[in-house]
């Protein structure tokens, strides 16, 4: 079983991994193995920083674009609950002017 703990690298670490791929012209879990990382990590963030280039798979993300939506879907939760909760206020006051 995996565990709790996700270790986190620096942005730094993740440019430099990925510029060796670019520059060694190894393979991607080659470069993980040298470095002691997991492939699949690895994989994504060369996958991604493919995609900010310009270079990626047709309808993929960039990390602006990724970042973006999230903040949209945050901001559209926020707005949703506002919504509710003004929805219950004109329920409750409603019923209150009907006395």
């Amino acid at each position: 079983m995996g565990s709790k703990y996700t270790k986190r690298y620096t942005a730094e670490f993740k440019r430099d991994a990925i510029a060796l791929v670019d520059s060694t012209g190894k393979t991607v879990s080659a470069v993980a193995r040298e470095l002691g990382i997991s492939s699949e990590s690895l994989r994504g963030w060369y996958r991604q920083a493919k995609a900010d280039r310009g270079e990626g798979a047709p309808g993929e993300l960039t990390t602006a674009e990724r970042e973006e939506l999230k903040r949209l879907r945050r901001q559209n939760a926020e707005q949703a609950k506002t919504i509710e909760v003004l929805r219950k206020a004109a329920v409750f006051f409603a019923k209150e002017s009907d006395r």
